[in-house]
């Protein structure tokens, strides 16, 4: 018997049909018509991995080795340790892996009965930028059009995103696009696989997307190109950014781009001659010390010249993981409450009767970038790795080894978080569990269980259902399938007017997605009309000097996902692509007197790496590139955020290189 289900790696977040042991792509899903690319494929191997963990862990300290547990004996630990503990210093470190009920019953349980708001995903360090800036300017945290808008545009602006590694599927519908007109243009530092196969590739220097965006609302101001109808109807703050624009110097700005007076000429001819725009992006802006600002300059464009809310037109933001969207819309950032509702009073009052609790504090809560230096008495981290994936890493380590309790929630026993865990809770993974997720641009589908969950394994929902049951909220948990916590949700949603999940079919979502906000058409702020906001480039990132003299950026490889617990393994068969290397400009290379697969050493003011260079005029000078599948990569990495979001500064760290004698 076939069953469909949906991939658990990419936001892109492609169809799949099972068939007794074979996986193939699901000709028939909207996303990606039958296209798997490697990591789906693979999913079906990491399930049968030698890294999984098996069995509940215990050790007193992180200076022995662990000892099997039992799922009492590791619940009740947990549990007393909650109790000992204040609201104040008690964390959930969540993940964009965890399918929507799991973030729920995790969500419900820590804001709703723990009182705790330190309740935050993995989220925070990739899309909480464009979190914050849909939230000011179209009043919500809502992505206005979907992927097959690409089908109807004529120009796709691809900003700071990689798609031909990190979303192959989508990657692979711009190309079919392409053939039927539309144009690309692809922004970056790096020369990529998707530069190369752009229409227009645009080299800007890292850290001036603010000033590119910024001149482009200007010319669209100054030569009288935006819409003036849409701007005098539906959008607020016009002339305070006209004004403010008339006091920045344009050449000052097009220097910081990096790009030549011609580069920017010829794209704005493609712009200005493209009557429907799509603008897409996702870490090289979000992942900045003013990334939301660079995304707030990106959507004033399209506020400027109305190209939102019509097909074919709009700022996409694309997430890098399967259900990224989806703990948003439950409410899994610690900056919000449920349900896309904030902790307004009003807010709190409906969630509270909703839960039928007293326990919801009104402040929000540490983020995922703050709990580390909150001097918290327990962290449960679950399906993440932040030893791994938090910048500064020394940093994170020696702070993550002051909290008396670390949880770790895990199908895999090799992450980095582990080596300074005391309890390790063996989670059912992909394949094994049943429930939904959202994929970048609104669809939910049903992930469903494929093969029988191992014997000590428990999906997540599952778990966090243990603590609260050992809490004593017993009737508030008493949750026995999946879809009784959807249905759950479903209602909930309804506190919230424009979120109409609650029309969606649980026992329809594997065969047919839900799409929901299908009938926004306008904004949803409170007057209805969108916000302008005038930002420029302030230079917050580290900067760059005679000693340290690159600038450093991160990103994914194709082949790879994250520390590669899933799928940096023998018989995945994945590496198709190198994971370990740093790319480097041929003339920076040629003065360091580095060649191509020399070992070579990248040193920060935090910490350094040992790996191996290429040599490439694919990236600007004074560049280097080193993908995330090094484990090691943010020993390297500066720990500034972003004032609003709370997102890491990943790709602006200065760095120094040499080559080992």
């Amino acid at each position: 018997m076939i069953i469909k289900s949906v991939c658990g790696y990419c936001g892109v977040g492609c169809g799949l049909e099972y068939d007794r042991k074979k996986l193939i792509g699901d000709i028939s899903y909207p996303t990606n018509e039958g296209k798997l690319c490697s990591k789906g494929i693979s999913e079906l191997i990491s399930i049968q991995s030698s890294t999984r963990l098996l069995r509940p862990l215990y050790r007193d300290s992180i200076s022995v080795e662990y000892k099997t547990s039992n799922w009492d004996e590791a619940v009740t630990k947990i549990a007393n340790k909650i109790k000992d503990s204040s609201k104040e210093k008690i964390g959930f470190y969540l993940s964009g892996q965890l399918l929507t009920e799991d973030y729920y019953v995790a969500n419900k349980l820590g804001k709703g009965f723990i009182g705790t708001n330190n309740v935050d995903t993995n989220s925070r360090t990739c899309m909480s930028s464009a979190v914050v800036a849909y939230k000011k300017s179209i009043g919500a945290d809502f992505v206005p059009l979907r992927m097959d808008d690409i089908f109807c545009s004529d120009l796709l602006i691809l900003v700071g995103a990689n798609t031909a590694e990190a979303h192959v599927v989508f990657h692979n519908q711009i190309k079919k696009a392409k053939k039927h007109g539309l144009k690309v243009v692809v922004i970056d530092p790096r020369c990529t696989d998707t530069a190369k196969s752009a229409d227009l590739y645009l080299p800007i220097k890292a850290g001036g997307d603010i000033d590119f965006f910024n001149l482009i609302s200007k010319r669209l101001i100054d030569e009288e190109l935006y819409n003036k109808e849409f701007v005098n109807k539906h959008v607020n703050n016009f002339e305070l950014l006209k004004n403010k624009f008339k006091r920045v110097a344009v050449t000052k700005m097009l220097k910081r781009t990096g790009l030549t007076k011609e580069q920017f000429e010829e794209f704005w001819q493609l712009y200005i001659s493209s009557e429907n725009i799509i603008s897409a992006w996702t870490m090289g802006l979000n992942q900045s010390v003013q990334g939301v600002d660079k995304n707030l300059a990106l959507i004033n464009t399209h506020l400027l010249s109305g190209k939102i809310f019509k097909k074919g037109n709009g700022p996409l933001s694309l997430t890098g993981q399967p259900n990224a969207m989806g703990g948003r819309e439950v409410g899994g950032l610690s900056t919000s409450l449920a349900v896309h509702l904030d902790f307004d009073a009003k807010s709190i009052k409906k969630v509270s009767k909703f839960w039928k609790t007293d326990n919801i504090d009104s402040n929000p809560g540490l983020t995922a970038t703050q709990m580390l230096e909150a001097d918290l008495d327990i962290l449960i981290i679950c399906h993440t790795d932040p030893v791994y994936h938090l910048p500064n890493r020394h940093k994170v380590e020696r702070l993550i080894k002051k909290i008396a309790l670390v949880v770790e929630i895990n199908a895999y026993d090799n992450s980095e978080t582990s080596k300074f865990a005391h309890i390790k809770l063996p989670a059912a993974p992909w394949g094994e569990k049943e429930g939904t997720q959202t994929n970048l641009d609104r669809s939910i589908t049903k992930q469903e269980k494929l093969t029988r969950t191992s014997i000590d394994c428990k999906a997540d929902w599952e778990i966090f259902q243990l603590i609260a049951k050992k809490l004593g909220f017993e009737k508030e948990f008493d949750y026995k399938h999946p879809k009784e916590i959807f249905l759950e949700y479903q209602e909930m949603t309804k506190l919230n007017k424009y979120m109409d999940i609650h029309n969606a079919d649980y026992d329809k979502l594997s065969f047919k997605p839900f799409v929901w906000g299908q009938d926004i058409n306008g904004f949803l702020t409170k007057d209805k009309k969108a916000n302008l906001h005038f930002v420029e480039n302030k230079l917050l990132s580290e900067k760059t000097n005679l000693e340290y003299q690159f600038v450093l950026l991160t990103g994914r490889t194709r082949d790879q996902w994250h520390s590669g617990t899933k799928t940096n393994l023998p018989q995945t068969l994945l590496k198709y692509k190198e994971l370990d290397f740093v790319e480097i400009n041929n003339e920076d290379a040629k003065e360091l007197g580095i060649r191509t697969d020399d070992i070579v050493t990248v040193l920060s003011l935090r910490g350094q790496i040992t790996t191996k260079a290429v040599v490439t005029n694919a990236i600007n000078r004074k560049t280097l590139f080193i993908p995330i599948s090094n484990r090691e990569i943010n020993y390297l990495t500066n720990d500034l955020l972003d004032k609003e979001s709370f997102e890491p500064d990943y790709n602006h760290s200065a760095v120094k290189i040499y080559k080992q004698v």
